[in-house]
């Protein structure tokens, strides 16, 4: 190959087995969790709410967290809201500010979905790798991620 030629740059390849990567996971988690009766954004949510404070969340930083829109994140709460899943309330300190909070029946639903989602971490993701690859991934893609976040906030 042409090493002047675009198409045979090395980051071509890098950034299609990404994406590939992420697309057969994704294949999975999204089929387990339609299972369940949730979309793959719906679980994120539940997700995330689960695994913070007081199982909640502002829900500015939830919009921040997943990359929808706020519009596209107020009807997601709208959904889990009217299923009983999750509710709004405002917090405590700050009456302006809107927090997301996991119900019990939300949290009931991250117990039944997780065992399957974390099988198919397991198998697909984690699973293929030594511990030191699988640290140096999370190392890696943390690092993406907090430089991707940086580089949105800098104004051009």
């Amino acid at each position: 190959m042409d090493a002047s030629d675009p198409l045979s740059d090395p980051k071509i390849t890098l950034m299609g087995l990404f994406a590939e990567a992420y697309t057969e996971v994704m294949r999975e988690i999204a089929a387990q969790e339609r299972a369940h009766d949730l979309s793959v954004a719906e679980f994120d949510v539940l997700l995330r709410l689960g695994r913070s404070p007081g199982s909640k969340l502002r829900i500015t930083d939830l919009v921040l967290q997943t990359g929808l829109t706020s519009g596209g994140m107020t009807r997601l709460i709208d959904r889990l809201d009217k299923r009983g899943l999750v509710e709004r309330t405002t917090d405590p300190s700050d009456r302006r500010v809107v927090l997301a909070r996991l119900t019990p029946a939300g949290a009931a639903k991250n117990a039944a979905v997780l065992p399957g989602h974390l099988a198919i971490i397991d198998r697909v993701l984690s699973g293929p790798l030594t511990d030191t690859e699988r640290t140096a991934l999370e190392h890696a893609l943390r690092k993406i991620r907090d430089h991707a976040l940086r580089s949105r906030q800098t104004p051009s």
